[in-house]
């Protein structure tokens, strides 16, 4: 007698990851109009606006940079600033190295484009190397549209008044919810996600731009060293634990080799489930 077994996930597919960073790069690219307006109002000339988002490349650090400036405040509190928020990017890296295995001048590039968004396009994705694509193009759209709209707002900045009155400050946190909306699969997922969210929101009014992210990554941090100390060794794969995972092959198997769960006994079949069956 058959087992019936669930229609296979559809896979993932380069074009797919394109559109996606497309997607990220114009949400996230507009806003860098925001941030053009904001750094000629706050006292840079556009040339200076300019090389500040083709040398930092990091939009809290940039709007933190701009705000301390324009409010009068010392040029070394804004670069302390800014690189307190741009710590964020160290542990992104950490994160990246063994996806990009990059070397020498690549890797040097590659660091300079290692922010919220490559990260995000980067890490979960059904294999390396569209992991690896999904870095990449998010990095090149990204970096070009984000400083063509630095440079449109810092010309146009004093005939279009405050962009964020039409919403572009908006634009990059809602393409943000619709790349982690799918990631969400399980109860876990979601009370990371949940957790994480409501610190950030309450951090918002208290701290410096860039702040509230921190402690909600520090928030899924904390959660996940507390459920590697909790779970025993040789845990059962979820079983919705996506290619490419921790749980991508049980013990004693070649590396890459997916997982596969044992399949349930036919009907008359007798079968005492052991310990280290998969249910």
């Amino acid at each position: 007698m058959s087992v019936s077994r669930s229609a296979p996930a559809v896979p993932e597919t380069r074009r797919a990851v394109v559109r996606d960073a497309v997607a990220i790069g114009v949400a996230t690219g507009a806003y860098g109009i925001s941030f053009g307006a904001l750094g000629v109002a706050g006292g840079l000339s556009v040339a200076q606006t300019c090389v500040l988002s083709l040398l930092a490349f990091t939009g809290a650090s940039q709007f933190a940079f701009v705000g301390i400036v324009g409010a009068g405040g010392a040029g070394l509190s804004a670069v302390a600033a800014a690189l307190l928020l741009g710590t964020r990017n160290t542990f992104y890296g950490l994160r990246l190295t063994d996806l990009l295995r990059l070397c020498g001048l690549r890797r040097l590039v590659g660091a300079h484009f290692v922010i919220d968004e490559t990260t995000a396009m980067a890490v979960g994705r059904r294999s390396p190397e569209l992991g690896r694509a999904g870095f990449w193009y998010t990095a090149l759209i990204l970096f070009t549209l984000w400083n063509a709209g630095t440079l449109l707002g810092a010309v146009a900045g004093a005939s279009l008044g405050d962009p964020r009155t039409y919403g572009l400050d908006a634009a990059a946190p809602a393409a943000f919810v619709a790349l982690l909306w799918p990631q969400l699969t399980t109860a876990r997922t979601r009370a990371v996600a949940a957790g994480g969210a409501l610190v950030a929101v309450a951090l918002v009014p208290l701290v410096p731009a860039g702040v509230p992210v921190l402690a909600a990554g520090a928030v899924a941090v904390a959660f996940g060293l507390r459920s590697a100390a909790a779970s025993p060794a040789g845990a059962e794969p979820p079983p919705d634990s996506p290619p490419g995972s921790p749980y991508d092959s049980p013990p004693g198997t070649p590396p890459g080799t997916p997982y596969e769960p044992a399949p349930e006994a036919s009907a008359g079949t007798s079968s005492r489930p052991g310990r280290g069956d998969s249910r």
